[in-house]
């Protein structure tokens, strides 16, 4: 009864509603004062909703019918910055971090840079991932209106869409500053510690093929690229890495700044039996004769480059796996139970031990169900951009998966 006890308890119950919040200058380690604090409706967009100003000690509040109910979020502005925090259904409290700004480019650090390729028809739909690095001390967030983050597309690209994230890891959809000659740049708050930005453009695919020249703005990180196995890529200096999710994986370990990679791509998007194939979240070796544990010093590749793809999924993921995290899940105690004592009843230390194993198995299951869950909407994504499934049939099995995710969101 014990176990039972355990798994079956509850979250308690918070207001609904309502939201009360602080704003921490993390640079000072004071309280954030006069800071202006606005909700953020997710759904059908970014709406604000309600604004105000946190008082002397950093605190504010809200009252409004969404909170709880539905997915929103926090938006502090701290000497013209915005700052962001996720409000999961759920939580009545929350906690924004400001940080003082800085405009040296030296504050943060581009480590790593992912390029996807996916042929669509006599298009190629390309989404790119940087990953970026603030270790200032002390933190400060790098900033500056004019545009603090350049990229640089291949010539002939029409950019589709830009996110970046932070440290919370949600993509917030950003205004391209146009520069001119295929630069644009964008105006993003990057907080200490590790954040990303993503892009996704598309490029003309005559013939089933295209020579990709992709110039490189920051240098000494390590480039990875991606293409289906029915592509045949190739580029001075790039090493087969393997296969991931189904998808054939380059890399180049250091690319200088000033670099322009001339890729050459020719090939068709693989049939709906190979873009489904493989077990999610497995890595296989492809170089002949090598043993399997060679890919894995490679870093954990295509999860970040699901996103430029999967778009509008990106929020809803990351606020499933937040409630995942703090929400017991009703489980079925597991057969084998441990020995009982001669009155049948279990001693402190057998109940212990059957509710730690529980409860580790009921996360061991939540994370591989998302995970499996992510793999089927990017191999349902790539279909749809491919043309190889009709949007009803898109519009079908999007809403299975949706509704999958509710129920594991439930527990």
């Amino acid at each position: 009864m014990a176990a039972l006890t355990v798994l079956f308890t509850v979250t308690p119950v918070v207001r609904a509603g309502t939201v009360r919040g602080t704003v921490n200058n993390a640079t000072t380690g004071k309280p954030g004062a006069g800071v202006d604090v606005v909700l953020i409706q997710l759904q059908g967009g970014m709406t604000p909703v309600m604004n105000t100003k946190s008082d002397a000690n950093g605190l504010f509040s809200f009252d409004h019918p969404g909170i709880g109910a539905q997915p929103m979020l926090i938006r502090a502005t701290y000497k013209g910055v915005n700052f962001h925090q996720p409000l999961p259904p759920g939580k009545d409290s929350v906690s924004v971090e400001v940080f003082e700004p800085t405009s040296d480019p030296k504050t943060i650090s581009v480590p790593s840079r992912v390029v996807i390729f996916q042929p669509s028809g006599a298009n190629l739909i390309v989404g790119e991932e940087y990953g970026v690095k603030n270790e200032s001390a002390p933190p400060q967030a790098y900033f500056r209106p004019d545009g603090n983050f350049e990229l640089w597309l291949p010539e002939s690209a029409e950019l589709k869409q830009i996110a970046a994230s932070g440290p919370s890891g949600m993509p917030v959809v950003q205004a391209p500053i146009d520069k001119g000659r295929g630069r644009y740049a964008i105006a993003f708050a990057f907080r200490p510690g590790e954040s990303g930005v993503r892009l996704s453009y598309e490029m003309p695919y005559a013939g089933d093929a295209a020579t990709v020249k992709i110039p490189t703005i920051y240098g000494g990180g390590r480039l990875l690229l991606v293409a289906p196995p029915t592509v045949k890529l190739t580029a001075d200096g790039l090493q087969m890495a393997g296969q991931e999710q189904g998808m054939n994986v380059y890399q180049r370990d250091t690319v200088a700044a000033g670099t322009v990679l001339t890729v050459a791509l020719s090939g068709t998007a693989p049939p709906p039996s190979q873009s489904a194939g493989g077990a999610p979240g497995r890595a296989e070796n492809v170089q002949g004769g090598e043993a399997a544990g060679a890919i894995q010093s490679i870093p954990g590749r295509l999860d970040p480059l699901k996103w430029p793809l999967v778009g509008g999924f990106c929020i809803l993921f990351v606020l499933a796996a937040i409630l995942l995290a703090r929400k017991p899940v009703a489980m079925a105690v597991p057969q084998q139970l441990p020995p009982v004592t001669p009155r049948g009843v279990q001693s402190s230390e057998q109940a212990a031990a059957t509710n730690g194993d529980a409860l580790a198995a009921v996360d061991r299951a939540a994370a591989n169900s998302l995970d499996a869950l992510k793999d089927q909407l990017f191999r349902l994504e790539l279909r749809r951009q491919a043309g190889t499934i009709s949007e009803q049939e898109y519009a079908i099995e999007r809403a299975k998966a949706e509704q999958v995710l509710r129920e594991l969101v439930r527990g």
